[in-house]
């Protein structure tokens, strides 16, 4: 199913409970649906697949150099990696994240980077500064930075150099210098967004930034700077978005609601629609 370059987005799935995380990855895009404990995978023909189960809710994907699959275990505040046709704990970070687990990158040597909520947002917790964790491929887990208002979704450029990260709370995207070690430096603001709560992120060719924004219900095309380039507005809250296809200018757009686990499991409101775009994506994921 190909999305037109002249009309709108074009719905390519319908009736998630809560997707998450989109991956292009070996020809076909990977996504998380939260509530469902489930790994899906979407060709590009619309063909959709049921990949793994998750223990513990799935959000983040990547992958280890070797092509294993790591994913995001929210409630069991761990990595996962994919032996065989299960499950192991890659790495236990209970005592790093203070709640649950959500989205994460995976760089090109197998470093996995994982941020949190930091507070229980379905209790209405007022939010609190966390830490986004590094993972060695190894599954050695540590503090790569700390006082973040929740993480989210984390994208690095091809060079490997820089990791941004959105932090949903604080309304803007964060950068930093990656050492050789995998360690974070040089923290400054990469684009303040007054008004905007970033969600999930994904790099284009031109270093700018597609941002998912949930409460203003719109994609937004950010520039270092915090210029906004362009604006996609849909009718749901906008969670993630990716850019994939043969070329990478298919703009997957993730949408749903956020809500409690009951209701997102009764409205199934989650979606995911596809529009062509001039700037393919880079970087990783």
């Amino acid at each position: 199913m190909n999305p037109s370059a002249t009309s709108g987005p074009t719905l390519l799935v319908d009736g998630l409970a809560f997707a998450e995380a989109p991956r292009w990855h070996r020809n076909r895009l990977w996504f998380s649906d939260f509530h469902t404990e489930r790994i899906h995978c979407l060709d590009e023909d619309g063909a959709l697949q049921t990949v793994a189960t998750v223990p513990g809710r799935p959000s983040g994907l990547g992958w280890l150099p070797d092509g294993r699959l790591l994913a995001v275990s929210m409630h069991n505040r761990s990595v996962l990696r994919r032996e065989g046709d299960g499950w192991v704990t890659h790495a236990a970070l209970d005592h790093l994240a203070p709640c649950d687990c959500n989205d994460m990158v995976v760089d090109a040597r197998g470093r996995a980077y994982v941020g949190n909520f930091g507070f229980d947002l379905m209790a209405k917790e007022a939010p609190r500064p966390t830490v986004l964790i590094m993972v060695s491929p190894e599954g050695e887990a540590s503090i790569a930075a700390a006082d973040l208002l929740f993480p989210n979704g984390c994208i690095i450029t091809p060079d490997g150099g820089t990791l941004i990260v959105a932090e949903t709370f604080g309304q803007r995207l964060t950068a930093f210098d990656i050492a050789a070690d995998g360690g974070l430096r040089r923290r400054r603001i990469w684009a303040d967004l007054p008004g905007v709560s970033p969600d999930g992120i994904c790099l284009d060719a031109e270093g700018a930034v597609w941002v998912a924004s949930p409460p203003t219900r719109e994609f937004l095309r950010v520039r270092e700077g915090g210029e906004i380039l362009q604006r996609i507005p849909v009718e749901r809250q906008a969670i993630a978005c990716a850019l994939g296809g043969a070329d990478r200018r298919t703009l997957y757009l993730v949408t749903g609601r956020v809500s409690n686990a009951q209701r997102a499991l009764s409205d199934r409101t989650g979606r995911i629609h596809a529009l062509r775009v001039e700037v393919p994506g880079d970087g990783l994921p």
